[in-house]
């Protein structure tokens, strides 16, 4: 749920990525981090464990314009994709606004996908949230791979409601932004859907 601070006229946002461990989230805030003017950016944080994994989440503010006064202001968080950190997983999701989804498009990553979105909506479900009336988008990543998953095939084991989707390669930054604009867009409707219009 977004969080209004009428003192500073700020509208802040929660953009939460998940997916399986290893599967480019933490890439794509790097590269998001990398390509924001410094002026609009607030401080990336990173906990890494010694594997270079994200262990708890990365936290970048980015304003982006105003809405009738207010400036919005996106953190982007991601979460641990290892199973063991299921409770970190919830943790970060409490108070989300929109959701992007972080699939590995590869063969072998399929199941460990599926899995990640079935333990996604399950965590939603359980902190009150339902992932089928939050503004979600699905990227697959690491398209550039030789192994991948034809597309058609990702879209039916995990995006068989045919939410915006985009195939992506985080490191090089294919993707990474149209995935952002997109889940960003839902937000603000949203946020002006309960505004009144």
């Amino acid at each position: 749920m977004s969080f209004i601070n009428y003192a500073s006229r700020e509208i802040n946002c929660k953009l939460v990525y998940y997916g399986p461990g290893l599967c480019g989230k933490t890439t794509n805030l790097q590269y998001i981090y990398q390509k924001t003017n410094p002026d609009i950016r607030g401080k990336m944080i990173s906990l890494a464990t010694e594997t270079e994994r994200t262990l708890f989440f990365d936290f970048l503010p980015l304003a982006l314009g105003s809405i009738r006064g207010f400036k919005v202001r996106f953190h982007l968080y991601t979460v641990p994709g290892q199973v063991f950190y299921d409770a970190s997983r919830k943790l970060i999701l409490k108070g989300v606004d929109g959701v992007i989804f972080v699939a590995d498009s590869q063969l072998e990553r399929m199941e460990a996908n599926v899995e990640s979105v079935e333990n996604l909506r399950l965590n939603l479900q359980e902190q009150g949230y339902d992932l089928d009336k939050l503004p979600y988008v699905i990227q697959y990543n690491k398209r550039d791979l030789a192994n991948v998953a034809p597309l058609h095939e990702m879209r039916e084991l995990i995006n068989p409601n045919g939410v915006p989707d985009y195939e992506a390669v985080a490191p090089v930054g294919t993707g990474v932004f149209d995935t952002l604009k997109a889940v960003a867009r839902l937000v603000l409707i949203e946020l002006k859907r309960g505004q009144g219009g």
